[in-house]
């Protein structure tokens, strides 16, 4: 039986795929075989929790091409950008996006997710973050949802790719590499986290997948490049050298009010190619933040780069064989790719626990913070790490109370691990401003 089964979806993959490069070579998905798009505005696809503790309604914006009879088309979701301040479903760039491929016989959503901060800050930032990466996770089990009941939007769910413009490209990275609740467990606290939903989130359709055949990311970043490991889905990035908002390589977002460190396009093309994932990555030479956004004749010629590079990954992963029209370039520089231990192997799962540290103050701080010890018999190893698992500083202390010295350590989320001398540890986040 065993063999019958997995025999029978070998069939069903070869089939898929020949009837994508059957569409393929008839025009479908690699030109634009319809000339008119229709869109559905409005679509609510879900609820949640915002950041001032109201419910917000999610809606989307589907877009179809007039005339298409397909009852099984792929479906890309796209997300806008605005730094998760601002921004909605009918921004230029995903709004052009949308209607550029459902002309080549896609079904695009463009969805509205949750947005705001109470402060804007580190911490708050990582939470709009996960608010995001579980929208956008309610939005694919909306349309597996279709599917199963009413198939109102005619979805291939076999191929659902998720995509998205700076903050949103931002999300979508989180939403397809970011798998196990430990990682982030520096960001935010177990219960904390649980209290949201988890990583999948409440957002509405339980019971459906979330699972996507790829992901889209323009001019985004990944909290650490590590997450992205064998076995992952492709990814398509395109990313300009001189972008000064979501930093190409390594750096702090939103430099203006900085948020924290991600890793850009450049680290997480590296990372792809050592662990062996699938990978498309275009560099716009001494190209700024998403210079495909607008409607100048510049934007315009960015926007068909951006295009014709996604329609190659897109119908490569659909087992099309047709010409590249946008082949990759080569990237710029050297990317450095930093040793970082995981809080899922560090033991940091409890990091909220203080069976070790007494007090911790002042937390937030600008300057020094004081530990005090839960038990002053016994000395202690005082580790501090960022974000990515890097040890900042490590120290001895023999007394009942340690001084944490800040020595210019650049804002943002840390936590500061305590291990006595019997290896019993704890550990704890540490905010700096």
């Amino acid at each position: 039986m065993k063999k019958i089964y997995l025999t029978a979806l070998s069939v069903l993959a070869f089939t898929a795929a020949g009837m994508a490069q059957s569409a393929c070579n008839a025009g479908r998905y690699a030109t634009d075989v319809y000339s008119t798009v229709t869109t559905t505005s409005g679509v609510t696809y879900g609820s949640n929790t915002n950041y001032l503790g109201s419910n917000q309604t999610l809606t989307l914006d589907v877009y179809e091409a007039a005339g298409d009879t397909s009852v099984a088309r792929p479906l890309i979701i796209w997300m806008h950008g605005g730094s998760f301040l601002s921004g909605t479903s009918t921004d230029v760039d995903v709004a052009s996006l949308s209607n550029h491929f459902a002309k080549k016989g896609y079904v695009c959503a463009s969805i509205n997710y949750r947005l705001g901060m109470s402060q804007i800050d580190s911490s708050n930032a990582i939470l709009a973050v996960i608010r995001g990466v579980q929208d956008l996770k309610a939005a694919v089990r909306f349309f597996r949802k279709d599917k199963a009941t009413g198939n109102v939007y005619k979805v291939d769910t076999n191929n659902i790719f998720i995509a998205g413009s700076s903050a949103g490209a931002i999300a979508v990275l989180h939403a397809a590499y970011l798998k196990r609740a430990c990682q982030i467990q520096p960001y935010i606290s177990n219960t904390n986290l649980a209290a949201m939903g988890g990583l999948e989130g409440t957002s509405g359709n339980p019971g459906y997948l979330s699972t996507v055949k790829g992901a889209i990311s323009l001019c985004g970043a990944l909290a650490v490049y590590s997450w992205l490991e064998a076995g992952d889905v492709p990814l398509c990035s395109m990313h300009g050298t001189s972008d000064a908002t979501v930093i190409y390589s390594r750096g702090v977002v939103n430099p203006g009010i900085p948020l924290m460190y991600l890793d850009g396009s450049r680290m997480i093309y590296a990372q792809a190619q050592a662990v062996g994932v699938a990978n498309s990555f275009y560099t716009w030479p001494k190209a700024n933040h998403v210079p495909y956004a607008g409607t100048s004749t510049a934007q315009l010629a960015y926007m068909d780069t951006t295009v014709n590079f996604v329609r190659d990954f897109l119908i490569h992963n659909m087992g099309c064989t047709n010409a590249a029209l946008q082949p990759a370039d080569a990237p710029f520089g050297t990317a450095t790719l930093y040793n970082y231990n995981s809080p899922c192997s560090l033991g940091i799962e409890n990091f909220d626990a203080a069976s070790q540290l007494q007090q911790v103050y002042p937390n937030p701080s600008n300057g020094d913070v004081t530990l005090v010890f839960a038990n002053a018999n016994t000395t202690h190893q005082v580790e501090l790490f960022d974000l990515s698992g890097r040890i900042i500083s490590s120290a001895k202390a023999t007394d009942a109370s340690f001084l944490l010295k800040n020595n210019g350590i650049a804002p943002g989320v840390y936590f500061v691990k305590v291990t006595d001398d019997k290896g019993a540890y704890s550990a704890q986040k540490l905010v700096f401003y």
